[in-house]
Order: C-alpha cells, then sequence, then structure tokens
C-alpha cells in the first residue's frame, strides 16, 4: 500500500527507561501516533516507560482492554470480549495507517513474546509495511538484575505461564534444568505448590518490578504467602557454578 503509514511494533523493555534500544528511541521520536495498552483508568506499563519521549506533537492511541482478570482466560466470554478487542484495536490502528500516518505501538518486553502487539501483528503486517523492533525481555532483565546464571552448555530453559494447571505445572518443572515463569499474580500460591511438589522451591528466586526504581528480589521460599503484581516472576536456575 504506496500511500500508507508505517506500522512498528516497538518493546519497550522491562521496565527501566534506561534500556530502551537506540532503535526503540528513534521509532518513538519519529513516529506520528503511539499506540499502547492499558487497563481502563489506567496509564498503561508501556507508556510509562517511554513518556520523557512524547510531546505535544504526538497523537496517542490508548487501548483500553474490556477485561483483563476478571473473567478466567477459559471462559468463552473472556474469549468473544477479547477477540473483539483486538479486532477493534487493530481496526483503529489500520484507520491511523490509511491516513499515511505511521504508528508505533509499545509493548512491554519483547512485541512478540507474551505481548498484546502480536495480536494487531497477525491482523494487519499483511496489509501494511511493517517493522519489529526487538526489546530486552523481562526474564532476561530480571536474571541479570538478580545475578542469576540460567542455563549453560545443554541446559534446557522452560518458559512457563502461572496460569497453566498445578499438575501440568509441577510436571514441566521436574522434566527440566531451567524455568522461567511469568504470568505470577494471584497464581503465586499455585506456583509456589507446584515448585515444593517437583522439590525446586529452595533454587528459585523471585523477583518484582526488575529493573524498576523499587525492585524487589528474594529467594521465593523467604517471600510471604499471597499473590504478586503484575510485574513479577519466578526464575529457577540450571547452571551451577560448580560445573
Amino acid at each position: 500500500m504506496k500511500n500508507s503509514g508505517r506500522l512498528i511494533g516497538v518493546g519497550t523493555g522491562p521496565g527501566d527507561p534506561e534500556l530502551l534500544t537506540v532503535k526503540a528511541v528513534k521509532a518513538i521520536e519519529t513516529a506520528q501516533v503511539i499506540a499502547y495498552f492499558a487497563k481502563q483508568g489506567r496509564g498503561g506499563n508501556g507508556k510509562a516507560i517511554v513518556e520523557h519521549l512524547l510531546n505535544a506533537e504526538k497523537t496517542l492511541l490508548p487501548l483500553y482492554y474490556p477485561v483483563t482478570t476478571e473473567i478466567e482466560k477459559t471462559d468463552e466470554a473472556y474469549r468473544s470480549q477479547i477477540t473483539a478487542f483486538y479486532d477493534q484495536s487493530a481496526a483503529a490502528v489500520a484507520a491511523q495507517l490509511e491516513n499515511g500516518r505511521s504508528v508505533a505501538v509499545l509493548s512491554e518486553g519483547d512485541p512478540l513474546f507474551y505481548g498484546s502487539y502480536m495480536h494487531l501483528h497477525v491482523r494487519l503486517a499483511n496489509r501494511y509495511p511493517t517493522e519489529v523492533i526487538p526489546g530486552i525481555s523481562a526474564m532476561s532483565g530480571c536474571w541479570s538484575l538478580a545475578g542469576i546464571p540460567i542455563v549453560q552448555g545443554d541446559d534446557v530453559l522452560s518458559v512457563l505461564p502461572g496460569t497453566m494447571a498445578e499438575a501440568e505445572l509441577q510436571r514441566r518443572l521436574s522434566d527440566t534444568q531451567a524455568a522461567v515463569i511469568m504470568k505470577v499474580g494471584r497464581n503465586l500460591p499455585k506456583i509456589r505448590r507446584a515448585l515444593e511438589a517437583s522439590g525446586r522451591l529452595a533454587e528459585a528466586v523471585y523477583v518484582e518490578r526488575g529493573t524498576m526504581a523499587n525492585a524487589v528480589t528474594t529467594k521465593l521460599s523467604d517471600r510471604p504467602e499471597g499473590e504478586a503484581p503484575y510485574f513479577s516472576l519466578v526464575l529457577v536456575p540450571g547452571w551451577e557454578a560448580a560445573r
């Protein structure tokens, strides 16, 4: 589409604005429209990371989730609402692209790794000029902050969503050398039980708001029981210094 704008998926990294890549900064500075995902009534985590790069000349395009954790993701009502939301969000971005405006869609971490941007990508990338700018992932930022070697040699690293069934989570933890458990939140009690049942709790490290000013790093076994905030994950290292 010769006269259309350019779609740019921009990874904003794990939270520290200083971890934005040079290419991400350039894309944000030159894009005419900045689109970002957020919960209703919130400013959006991706937008907060790049706030210092925004100015009055930018058109801001908030994309507000209709639901987040209010409905289980396995519920048909959730699937119906979230699919409609991504369709509507893609249409809103497409309207800007049709007018010849470049749109940078912000995505915490990396755009194509558990990022909401990917839902726009699959709907729009075959219709408009598109570029994806990778970002430092949350897990990379967290294991660097914690100073924990994760894997080496032939170690297998498993990335596991904390939303999976407890028995399956336990099985996968038992079958891998190292793991990163994402989507912690209210699933932390279940994650703790799965780690204990698989014999991995003693190794597990909990990281909250990794790379941000108020970051917390501690052994999971030392953390009080209860849920966790959005920006949190659990690391289970496979690399051993004695090897």
